[in-house]
């Protein structure tokens, strides 16, 4: 193979782009010629003339493929795994089996035919005849599997997402993300390519681009690994992938959003070992932690936590159910998604597309004798209103609310329907909140008037209880 650079240079592709994609090679494996593909410098379709000078091999003819068959013999072979490795059992004579490929040097394609036993011939054709004949053989295939595979097209979507370069691709841009503290990884399609950002203290950054011919291949892969349907690319979908890389282990929500020229794929990363549900570490005021402590260790009542998206209301609920979660009491929540597993404690994941939502879930939770019920967040009158009937009937529960204050949240629920008089009788507390952003230790500078600064925007509380002497 060491005289592919210099066959592909003759089919005008750049000696820059051949050493490019050969780095890209070392780092992530695969096939050369298939990388340059993907970067947009060489085209698929004459990917079968290379292969025939490479590896001297001969290609089909039109005529070769008419009133064409599976032969009989061929039904023993797994046909529909060598389809999707781009292999295709042909025609067999005394000489041995003649297979037709787009795919020459694919390693796994290789490895079944010698399990088989069999001596083979290779005949180079072009995707456009593989995908035919290939139809016709799996029409043919009494092997064939049922409804797993609807097309060639998709049987080859799911070769490119397993191979090398869309593997090592990806674990790279996760493991990176991991290692700069993202939250989230976004995966937008941007002028064929895909333009790849993380958000990290609540801010989105640019990060890298992904090579036009693996954009595909890659979300399709995290549409395999969260069990989206890969076929569909009309409506959203939303998954699930538990994974560990480099002894971490990962839940990421995965949710696929179709747009114009292609799909958003947006991950959002839960990792297990990272958050320690303690309310020493939530680093709220002495004070309001007191009066807060003294709210979520009433027998009954309602308690709202409030603010934006990604403000860590569902940290601060967990940290509180945390701290009563006793061998004496009952806990049940009931989440969409369940982020994280808490040990002693109930969990249940709503099911909208089967109508388990809020409002139908609370009614089974409160016939399971809790005594303290979590719900994810108040949507709607009635969810709204059960919580509240089951605060009056003794119950602790804890939701959350979107606003960005606590004052917002009363007025939010009132909107919703909710009887003002049922307010006033089961809220016990409504605790707002947000993150402070976290500033960059190599460029963050003390500020010269420190002091002044405190007053202004009443740090001094803070700083004090922090025992920090300096503002940045």
């Amino acid at each position: 193979m060491s005289n592919l650079p210099q066959l592909l240079q003759s089919f005008n592709v750049s000696s820059a782009d051949v050493e490019k994609a050969t780095a890209f090679q070392r780092k992530y494996g695969g096939q050369l010629e298939q990388i340059l593909v993907s970067m947009g410098s060489l085209s698929s379709e004459i990917l079968p003339e290379i292969y025939a000078k490479l590896l001297s091999l001969p290609t089909l003819d039109e005529e070769q493929i008419s009133d064409w068959v599976l032969p009989e013999q061929a039904k023993a072979m797994p046909v529909a795994a060598l389809t999707e490795k781009g292999w295709l059992p042909f025609k067999v004579d005394d000489t041995g089996w003649l297979f037709i490929t787009i795919a020459p040097l694919n390693k796994d394609a290789q490895e079944i035919v010698t399990g088989l036993g069999i001596d083979c011939k290779l005949l180079i054709t072009n995707p456009e005849q593989f995908n035919k004949l290939a139809a016709i053989a799996q029409q043919h295939d009494d092997n064939a599997p049922v409804g797993e595979l609807t097309s060639i097209e998709e049987a080859r979507l799911r070769e490119l997402a397993s191979e090398a370069p869309t593997v090592n691709l990806l674990n790279a841009l996760i493991t990176k993300a991991l290692r700069q503290r993202a939250s989230d990884m976004h995966i937008e399609p941007l002028q064929g390519r895909g333009k790849v950002r993380f958000r990290i203290d609540g801010v989105l950054q640019d990060i890298d681009t992904i090579p036009a011919g693996l954009v595909l291949p890659v979300t399709t892969r995290l549409k395999i690994l969260s069990n989206m349907d890969i076929a569909e690319k009309r409506r959203p979908q939303d998954g699930k992938i538990e994974m560990r890389i480099g002894g971490i282990e990962l839940d990421i929500r995965v949710s696929a959003l179709p747009l114009n020229d292609g799909e958003s794929v947006v991950m959002r990363f839960l990792r297990k070992d990272a958050i320690r549900y303690d309310m020493e570490v939530l680093g709220i005021a002495a004070d309001i932690e007191a009066k807060i402590l003294q709210d979520i260790k009433t027998t009954a009542g309602v308690v709202l936590l409030t603010g934006p998206t990604g403000s860590g209301k569902t940290t601060s609920l967990y940290t509180f159910l945390n701290k009563l979660n006793t061998p004496g009491v009952k806990i049940i929540t009931l989440e969409d998604p369940v982020e994280y597993q808490l040990d002693g404690i109930n969990q249940v994941q709503v099911q909208a597309d089967i109508g388990f939502d809020f409002a139908a879930g609370l009614r089974s939770i409160v016939r399971q004798d809790p005594d303290i019920i979590m719900l994810g967040e108040i949507r709607d009158k009635e969810t709204a209103g059960i919580a509240m009937q089951s605060a009056l009937t003794g119950h602790l529960v804890f939701s959350t609310v979107h606003t960005n204050d606590a004052p917002s949240a009363y007025t939010r629920l009132l909107d919703l329907g909710v009887e003002e008089f049922l307010l006033n009788a089961a809220l016990v507390s409504i605790v707002a909140q947000r993150l402070v952003r976290r500033l960059c230790p190599d460029c963050a500078k003390p500020a010269d008037d420190a002091q002044a600064l405190a007053e202004r925007y009443q740090l001094q509380h803070y700083a004090d209880m922090l025992k920090l002497n300096k503002i940045f």
